[in-house]
């Protein structure tokens, strides 16, 4: 760890080299990144262009971030179940919840479990 403060040349700061797949991926089997495109996202952190890591062997749970296949299409949204009801809902005032109804064609391939952001 590193603090975000004035800048140490000190060789006491600098840790073993970083393998990202050890750091962030636990199931490497199950585990697969997606880029995001569009802002339903934005109140949990996940912003346009960043990656999401997916585990397709993670549990589904009551307030999860799940990448969804609704109808054609795919989806963040976190997953909400209400009396039984699912629904998926945005964390962006601008978008709609959308309830998942026996008409409505619905996958879940996995849950994020990470996010990552390139800022330069």
């Amino acid at each position: 760890m590193v603090k975000a403060g004035f800048p140490s040349p000190a060789d006491d700061y600098i840790s073993e080299k970083l393998d990202l797949n050890n750091k962030f991926i636990t199931r490497p089997n199950s585990t697969f990144a997606v880029c995001v495109d569009g802002e339903s996202m934005t109140g949990a952190g996940i912003l346009p262009k960043d990656f999401v890591l997916v585990d397709r062997s993670e549990p589904v749970k009551d307030g999860s971030i799940i990448l969804a296949l609704v109808g054609n299409e795919f989806t963040l949204k976190r997953y909400k179940k209400i009396k039984g009801n699912i629904f998926l809902v945005p964390e962006n005032p601008n978008f709609e919840t959308i309830e998942i109804t026996e008409n409505v064609v619905f996958e879940v391939w996995g849950v994020v479990v990470a996010v990552m952001r390139q800022t330069i």
